[in-house]
């Protein structure tokens, strides 16, 4: 071979080779690298799932019968998921769905059949196994017809229904299978129908997720998720901008995410729905028993000040305990700051000399920040607020145990007015009873407002009984409401979600099957 030729000859095999060392590359998907602001997760068992980290790895595991599309928060959008299509009854009680057939569970758990929803349903619906009992107060039954066909019946009329049995909370199904083989184990070792599947997890480090091949809307594009449990928010700012996350959750606050916005390569989310943040006063301790007391912590606070600290544009003010844009909303009251007259209620009360209150606090810094503007504001009234301030798994352990006066409390619902005046206003809900949800307050001023609302035959009459009952709550000064604390997340400009991130009720940005890093 002459010279020519064995030049010819070794350029060949080298292009050869790089094409076979840079073909896979190419070809090649992506562990997504999140950063969480959590120590640990708590549960990844969907009907227990109430943390946001919880819930986030939640949404990419598992289906509802129907779901808010990625990027959507909004409930005229919801779409079928787990069923293909649906029918009601002419006057709302009867639902049956028809399920999409041969959708796989992770693992060895075989397809989806109609026992697997009853199943999920039922638990969700039941206050021994689901956070979210009370959302299904008005589900009388929920049964197999065959198995491809569920049929749900409800006692009333229920405001918003489709989204009960959504990808959100409740409405996630699970493996009846997988459930009973695991038992208490599933919490940690969860089995859905979801894009990714669970793989391993290390305490307090990380939760592994890997691709389902087998997804019925078509193999991810990325071969898996990382999810990193890193409370730091300076570390989480670190690791991304070092290039080792690709995604993080973000500080929820203005001058930060300014600053977010000038890093090199990152693109910063905000997204409804805003978390309401809310002070609740336990009207069971005293002197928050008597009215005239809450009536003057309401009076000095400071929203406006609040909300120019956080910044209007991840934190806007809100108006009613409702929160801001849910259906049903009422704005025609609220609280007006005055510190003068704080003191003078006090002092009517018995209190001249000023009151001292407790508040259990998470050092988490969505909130503590804010408790020590509330802390300064409260004080110039008179009024002493103590903060023993905890780590946040728990200060969510104790506020549940009623071992504080006024509870700081931010949460997200299905945006109808009836999720967030059931959960956190009827005494049903209150903080100690079998049926406990989130009446941090244990206020009972609208229970039959509430009630009623859910049994209305109008929209008419179900948003005028949903306004009394907001009226009632503010004149009995159950909570103060204070504003929307919105979803902030970073990610590399490499992310592609595969949608627009308007909204998610997950709290996180959804990674589905079309996400995708552009390298």
């Amino acid at each position: 071979m002459n010279q020519k030729n064995k030049t010819r000859a070794v350029t060949a095999f080298a292009i050869s080779l790089a094409a076979m060392v840079m073909a896979p590359r190419l070809a090649m998907a992506e562990t997504l690298k999140v950063g969480m602001n959590a120590p640990d997760i708590s549960t990844l068992d969907p009907a227990r799932a109430t943390a946001t980290a919880d819930v986030t790895l939640v949404s990419w595991l598992f289906n509802g019968l129907v779901r808010f599309p990625p990027g959507s928060a909004d409930p005229a959008s919801i779409e079928p998921d787990l069923a293909e299509s649906w029918t009601s009854s002419q006057d709302g009680l009867v639902w049956t769905f028809k399920l999409r057939p041969n959708v796989k569970f992770h693992g060895d758990y075989g397809t989806l059949s109609s026992e697997d929803v009853v199943f999920s349903l039922m638990r969700a619906k039941d206050p021994k196994t689901s956070s979210f009992s009370s959302d299904f107060a008005g589900v009388k039954s929920i049964e197999t017809v065959d198995p491809t066909t569920v049929r749900i019946t409800l006692n009333e009329p229920v405001p918003g229904f489709l989204g009960l049995i959504a990808n959100y909370h409740g409405g996630n199904i699970i493996s009846k299978k997988a459930f009973e083989k695991l038992g208490a184990d599933f919490k940690s070792r969860p089995v859905g129908t979801g894009p990714f599947m669970f793989d391993s997890a290390v305490t307090q480090q990380a939760v592994n997720l890997k691709a389902f091949p087998g997804y019925f809307r078509g193999a991810p594009k990325l071969d898996g998720i990382r999810f990193d449990l890193i409370p730091t928010d300076s570390s989480r700012e670190l690791a991304f901008r070092s290039g080792e996350l690709d995604l993080i959750y973000g500080k929820r606050e203005q001058r930060w995410v300014d600053q977010a916005k000038a890093w090199s390569g990152a693109v910063v989310d905000i997204f409804a729905p805003g978390e309401y943040r809310t002070v609740f006063l336990n009207m069971t301790h005293p002197p928050l028993d008597n009215l005239k007391v809450r009536q003057a912590v309401a009076q000095a606070i400071n929203i406006d000040q609040i909300v120019q600290f956080v910044g209007a544009g991840v934190g806007p003010k809100g108006c009613s305990v409702v929160p801001s844009g849910y259906v049903g909303e009422d704005c025609s009251w609220t609280y007006k700051f005055d510190p003068a007259a704080s003191k003078k209620l006090l002092a009517e009360a018995g209190f001249a000399k000023g009151v001292k209150l407790s508040a259990v606090v998470s050092s988490n810094s969505s909130q503590l920040p804010i408790m020590e503007v509330i802390q300064a504001q409260l004080a110039e009234a008179g009024i002493d607020l103590q903060m023993k301030v905890v780590d946040h798994p728990t200060y969510q352990e104790q506020i549940r145990k009623d071992l504080g006066d006024v509870i700081f409390y931010g949460a997200a619902r299905y945006p109808v007015a009836d999720s967030y005046l059931s959960q956190f206003y009827h005494s049903d809900a209150a903080v100690g009873k079998p049926t406990a949800s989130t009446n941090f307050s244990h206020c009972n001023a609208a229970d039959a407002d509430i009630t009623a609302a859910r049994r209305a035959s109008s929209d008419v009459e179900r948003l005028k009984l949903w306004s009394s009952a907001q009226k009632k709550i503010f004149e009995q000064v159950c909570a103060v409401p204070l504003f929307s604390l919105m979803q902030v997340w970073v990610r590399s400009k490499a992310l592609d979600y595969g949608y627009e991130l308007k909204g998610s009720l997950n709290l996180a940005p959804p990674i589905t099957e079309k996400t995708v890093l552009k390298r």
